[in-house]
């Protein structure tokens, strides 16, 4: 079975992130949206809130799991029997940054990283920028999903 990663914080996940682990899901078995717990990072929504939303936002794609993970990447990867890496890069300052994790993930482990560009229609977004509009209220309905939508609504009501 091919089984890929595609990590983040998703806080909150964004229709970015649903096209990526949409496409990814077309390519391989199964797909694994994996929510960082980050313990040095206060977010807007709990990792709890993030499964959840990221469990309703791929209902609909069967052979995607949501999980959450802490520690190193790499070792949820040999836990769970993964050998690859997906990320999404959405200019090249994205890839500078990506490359050198990714090569250390692959020195520390043999896990490869593969890249998968934005779709242009999402290749501006980003979950700040959404925390940062829905904060002042406005208007995120074009960039995420309506039950994000209205988790933003409700934290910042």
């Amino acid at each position: 079975m091919r089984r890929v990663v595609c990590p983040g914080s998703f806080d909150p996940v964004t229709n970015g992130h649903i096209d990526i682990i949409g496409r990814t899901a077309r390519q391989y078995d199964e797909v694994v949206a994996a929510v960082l717990t980050n313990v040095h990072k206060k977010g807007l929504f709990t990792v709890e809130e993030k499964v959840a939303m990221l469990r309703e936002c791929t209902a609909d794609l069967d052979n995607v799991r949501v999980a959450q993970f802490n520690g190193l990447l790499v070792d949820f990867c040999r836990e769970n029997g993964i050998s690859a890496i997906i990320r999404s890069l959405r200019s090249v300052s994205d890839f500078d940054y990506e490359l050198q994790i990714a090569q250390m993930n692959y020195r520390l482990s043999g896990v490869e990283t593969l890249f998968m560009t934005a779709n242009p229609q999402y290749s501006f977004l980003s979950s700040s920028l959404v925390r940062e509009i829905a904060q002042y209220g406005g208007d995120v309905s074009s960039l995420v999903t309506p039950n994000v939508e209205q988790r933003l609504r409700d934290k910042y009501a």
